[in-house]
């Protein structure tokens, strides 16, 4: 099944909107193709702070029963623990935002941390895949703009347990992917494919695999 498209929202930096940082398009930026995303490369090398999360991204072909895509780009990016945005909320920091090409397993490994949650949306990530590394570096040539919902246990016990995510606790209770006004319209099968599995543990990171149908 092909991931559903979703808004890139109001802080993709993928060129398509301002910016109040160093750069509106991060995608044409010498930096920022890199597996660990956590630390500022433009003007600062600040890294975020949070629960560590290696996640495996799986791009196939749903018109090729779903074979690997080999050469695509993908770019990742999603708030801090405190919910603020690289570029935007954060117009000083670069952190949080990253390209990978897919190996000829059709996968891209990004090394980051849990995603807070803030007010108005459910936990998620942003992504973008590309069909080769210089559409993307190229910007606004996306195949697929989506998001993914993170599991929803695992935000329970990190926004509860983790240090810096407190203020996720009260947000992360009010809403769900049901009533989350970019979630909301998917189907349960679209979530269960938007949702990474993760697994791990607070004290030593969490570990997730996800896979990306694209109609290729």
């Amino acid at each position: 099944m092909a991931d559903p498209t979703e808004t890139n929202g109001p802080y993709p930096a993928d060129g398509t909107n301002t910016s109040r940082g160093s750069t509106s398009n991060v995608l044409t930026v010498n930096g920022i193709i890199r597996a660990d995303i956590r630390p500022s490369f433009l003007g600062t090398t600040t890294v975020a702070p949070g629960v560590p999360v290696t996640l495996t991204i799986t791009v196939v072909n749903v018109n090729a029963s779903c074979a690997p895509l080999a050469g695509y780009a993908v770019y990742l990016w999603h708030c801090d623990r405190d919910g603020n945005y690289s570029l935007y909320d954060l117009p000083a920091e670069s952190y949080l935002r990253g390209i990978q090409v897919t190996d000829a397993n059709g996968q891209v490994t990004f090394t980051t941390i849990f995603p807070g949650c803030y007010a108005g949306r459910y936990p998620h990530i942003h992504f973008e895949v590309f069909t080769s590394l210089a559409a993307a570096t190229s910007g606004r040539a996306a195949k697929l703009i989506s998001q993914f919902a993170m599991p929803a246990a695992a935000c329970t016990t990190v926004y509860n347990n983790a240090t810096g995510y407190s203020a996720s606790v009260s947000r992360f209770s009010s809403i769900t992917t049901a009533n989350d006004n970019v979630f909301g319209d998917n189907s349960a099968a679209q979530i269960a494919q938007q949702t990474p599995s993760l697994t791990g543990t607070v004290s030593a990171g969490y570990t997730g695999t996800v896979t990306v149908g694209i109609s290729a």
